[in-house]
């Protein structure tokens, strides 16, 4: 239950369905390019992707907390 007496589904199926359509620009718009980020991320190291993922998370972390 949220403060305003919702569900947090009221929140995530919106923020899920937000993230597919800017996850899918990239393949829609310049798929060559798409295929060159996955060439490299392959050549990457476990620890450069680790540290990928949680930058990721940080920064994901800190746009909810500043929209908050």
């Amino acid at each position: 239950m949220t403060p305003d007496g919702g569900s947090w589904t009221d929140w995530l199926w919106p923020a899920l369905g937000l993230m597919l359509v800017l996850e899918g620009l990239m393949p829609l718009l310049h798929p060559q390019g798409w295929r060159e980020v996955f060439r490299r991320v392959l050549a990457m190291q476990d620890g450069q992707i680790r540290f990928i993922g949680l930058a990721s998370i940080a920064i994901g972390a800190l746009v909810l907390w500043l929209s908050s």
